[in-house]
């Protein structure tokens, strides 16, 4: 995806904000209302969602330095 470095900050926070809701997600499928997906699969959704949101903060964090 090429987009440039301001929208990055955006699409970071988002990232991170639906990482949260995965586990807020994976917290309601523990308790016994599995949600589309099971508990432990929603907690890699949240793994994999905040990676990349790290991986862009820190990628437009270094492009806007430059």
């Amino acid at each position: 995806m090429f987009s440039r470095d301001k929208d990055k900050l955006a699409l970071a926070k988002g990232m991170m904000l639906l990482s949260i809701s995965a586990v807020i997600l994976a917290g309601l499928g523990s308790v016994g209302y599995d949600i589309y997906l099971a508990s432990t699969q929603w907690i890699l959704v949240a793994v994999l969602l905040a990676v990349w949101s790290i991986y862009c903060l820190a990628e437009a964090q270094f492009r806007l330095k430059r």
